[in-house]
């Protein structure tokens, strides 16, 4: 225990008092309760928005419950994505197998939707009684046609592989399937943005505007043709580097196309997405457009973000989310409307994420890697902090402290990228810290 103790002091640090560098890219301890979720459920979380293919959950009917409608991931055409089927694996199931369940559910379901492609989710207990699903998802994709693709994420078989690897694997299992090789001029793939309130059409609104074309969004408001013709663009812009760095490496290595790292939150970020893209293509015209856009949003954006700004300023947050990018965005966001940020971490940063926060952060900022919900607790206390920005596991923990909550989380319905998604952003800030409830809870 005492080496358990040891190794978890590495995974926290504060600036200007601790000199280590954070330790990260481990997996959770045993019998921890972490905030990060299992690894079915991060290969879920991925490919769900892919709205016209079906996604079929082969394990028991609580893994289905459990990421019903997880991401706020809008469609502008088919929903089946939204409706979580599941085989409902029970004891009889753990005695004989699933296998025939599996194929009886695919085929009735195929016949019933018809969708352009199928995922099969294997999860904790088909890794346990050994269903071959690679073999079932073989079978129906000859007798139907679409191609039935398995996602391997059962968390208790001993492999290695996380949620988001899993889902990379089943997205390349259809990227570059189309009939045509040719790359598209001027193109670029959206990797990691995943469409939550509507989010993904402002970003494709914006590069419209600057002269760039979207070929394909991975996964938000994602359609199986379109994954298909991924291979055709020219870029990779990689939001969500967690879930889809590898995905963009293997697309490097496999088809040639390079990739960057953006983040879609906050006015500087923001604008850097799009300035780097137009600097990729050595396009003056895009450049222009790009300025021009920038401009005429930011003058937009400042005046009306002013009055929040004078009422937040000097307020305290922390923020705990799952993708370190995003952590990093907010610590720059948060400055924007007057407030600092004095606990900060991620789920799934590396290195050089954690290097990177640490450059951005005030001194005495706590930085923390794969946080349990005591130790977000007792930061909240130790800083005296204001607001709490995190996801759905995170809430309970804000508003039992009688903190605000703003959740950045993937559930959420409110947009919160782009220079629109900024001012919504500091509104919901300014509703949860300034709220009259404060007055009634004693909790400094």
């Amino acid at each position: 225990m005492e080496k358990v103790l040891a190794d978890r002091k590495l995974q926290i640090l504060t600036k200007g008092v601790d000199g280590h560098d954070l330790s990260c890219s481990k997996k959770s301890l045993a019998g921890s309760v972490s905030q990060r979720a299992c690894v079915f459920c991060g290969s879920r979380v991925v490919l769900y928005p892919i709205a016209d293919a079906l996604h079929l959950i082969h394990g028991p009917i609580g893994c289905a419950a459990y990421t019903w409608d997880i991401r706020g991931a809008l469609s502008s055409g088919p929903e089946i994505h939204r409706l979580s089927f599941s085989t409902d694996l029970r004891e009889k199931h753990v005695i004989f197998g699933g296998e025939k369940q599996l194929y009886a559910a695919l085929s009735e379901l195929i016949d019933k939707y018809k969708p352009n492609a199928a995922f099969v989710y294997s999860t904790c207990i088909v890794g346990v009684i050994g269903d071959d699903i690679e073999a079932i998802c073989r079978k129906v994709t000859r007798e139907k046609g679409i191609d039935v693709i398995p996602v391997n994420a059962p968390g208790f078989s001993g492999t290695k592989k996380d949620g988001y690897a899993a889902a990379c694997d089943a997205l390349l299992a259809l990227i570059g399937t189309s009939d045509v090789d040719e790359k598209i001029p001027g193109s670029i793939n959206i990797l990691g943005d995943f469409n939550l309130a509507g989010e993904l059409w402002m970003l494709e609104e914006y590069y419209k505007k600057s002269g760039v074309k979207v070929l394909s969004t991975l996964t938000g408001d994602g359609r199986v043709e379109k994954i298909r013709n991924a291979h055709r663009a020219q870029l990779n812009v990689v939001q969500c580097s967690g879930s889809m760095t590898k995905l963009a490496k293997e697309m490097e290595r496999k088809y040639g196309i390079p990739y960057m790292r953006v983040s879609y939150f906050g006015i500087e970020d923001m604008s850097d997405a799009l300035y780097d893209v137009a600097s990729f293509f050595k396009d003056e015209g895009m450049m222009l457009k790009s300025r021009s856009l920038v401009r005429d949003e930011i003058a937009k954006l400042l005046p009306a973000l002013a009055p929040y700004k004078q009422k937040l300023q000097g307020k305290k947050a922390i923020i705990y989310v799952g993708g370190a990018f995003k952590a990093i965005s907010l610590i720059k966001a948060l400055r924007l409307i007057g407030m600092t940020t004095a606990v900060v971490g991620s789920q799934t940063g590396n290195k050089d994420d954690y290097a990177l926060m640490r450059e951005l952060s005030d001194e005495g900022t706590i930085i923390v890697d794969d946080a349990s919900p005591n130790e977000l607790a007792s930061f909240a206390f130790e800083t005296g902090s204001d607001l709490f920005i995190g996801g759905v596991k995170e809430r309970p923990i804000a508003y039992k402290l009688g903190l605000g909550f703003c959740d950045h989380n993937h559930e959420r319905k409110l947009a919160l990228a782009g220079y629109e998604g900024m001012l919504n952003f500091a509104k919901e800030v300014y509703a949860s810290v300034q709220s009259p409830v404060w007055q009634f809870i004693n909790n400094r």
